[in-house]
């Protein structure tokens, strides 16, 4: 069982239009209602691959109705923390030539009870776990050290953790050793606080977040592929893709595709590379089922391309504060 924890969920609703034009009436084409949030999607998508798993989530208001309702007619358990603030609202508009504008709201202000009962719930549901794998922005109310938190208590427990956080949450995580975190590119120069313009910077970029107290770093570098670094080594994998239709939730199930094939080694890094490219191709943030996959389209290699220029360089980056 993968038991995911987002402390900021919401409803997600893309909408695809042709263009969009500033100050003009823009009609959608088609318009999708999901439930979103960075580990929500990796429910969904643990969930699309025909497995177990449990979503930790704090709901308030119908909107956190709805959002419980839309997860369990998609086969996932919900363990939810009631919260007096209504779970939040995100829109994204996809244009035909896959660019993607993304709305997302701030989410409602935890109590300190609401955030206690939160890791207590974490706790609880986290016996059966195979993985815990925390995800997403940290609402309002809550510590940056929070995600460091869940994951020594975690270890406490047994568990093994994967974080997808950014920031402040992810540099105060690291003095706790998860044993894998999931940056994408800009996450990533973030953390290190230094452009990343070729593969090979992204590597020592992975390399310096290991030396921090990372047991393993998966990094998504868009388009490029994914890039793994752990004890054994490092891999890059890349995968063809015919044509993106959206890239929203597509980190989520590279991460899930991960932790699905048993969360570390090449064989690990091919699913989530799978998953990734599958997502991408699909409507909104539908996640792919293994229908959905082709693995003959994923190349791993040993061979990193350390000298290959990033299609999306990240140039300027500001430190953490």
């Amino acid at each position: 069982m993968i038991l995911t924890v987002t402390p900021n969920p919401s409803l997600d609703r893309t909408y695809e239009v042709q263009a969009l034009k500033r100050g003009e009436v823009i009609r959608a084409e088609t318009e999708r209602m999901d439930p979103g949030g960075k580990g929500v999607n990796v429910s969904r998508a643990v969930a699309a691959a025909g497995r177990r798993t449990v979503a930790v989530l704090p709901l308030g208001g119908a909107p956190g109705a709805l959002l419980a309702d839309l997860l369990d007619a998609q086969g996932i358990e919900v363990a939810p923390v009631p919260v007096y603030g209504a779970t939040r609202s995100n829109i994204a508009l996809a244009e035909a030539d896959g660019v993607l504008t993304k709305i997302n709201a701030p989410g409602p202000q935890l109590s300190a009870a609401e955030q206690e009962l939160l890791l207590e719930t974490v706790r609880e549901q986290s016996r059966d776990a195979d993985w815990i794998a925390c995800c997403g922005s940290l609402p309002r109310g809550l510590a940056p050290s929070w995600y460091a938190d869940v994951v020594t208590r975690a270890h406490a427990g047994g568990a093994r953790i994967a974080l997808d956080a950014s920031g402040r949450a992810l540099l105060e995580a690291l003095r706790a050793r998860p044993d894998v975190v999931k940056p994408n590119a800009e996450e990533l120069a973030e953390a290190v606080a230094r452009p990343l313009v070729t593969v090979g910077d992204a590597l020592k970029a992975a390399e310096e977040l290991r030396g921090m107290g990372a047991g393993a770093v998966l990094a998504s570098l868009g388009a490029d592929g994914q890039l793994l670094v752990d004890d054994a080594g490092a891999w890059f994998g890349s995968a063809h893709v015919d044509a993106v239709r959206s890239n929203v939730g597509a980190g989520d199930s590279s991460l899930a595709g991960f932790l699905i094939a048993g969360g570390s080694g090449p064989e690990a890094l091919a699913s989530a590379v799978a998953h990734g490219a599958a997502a991408v191709q699909l409507p909104g943030s539908v996640m792919p089922t293994p229908a959905d996959l082709d693995p003959s389209a994923v190349s791993v290699t040993a061979d990193v391309p350390v000298d290959r220029l990033l299609t999306e360089p990240v140039l300027l980056t500001e430190p953490v504060s």
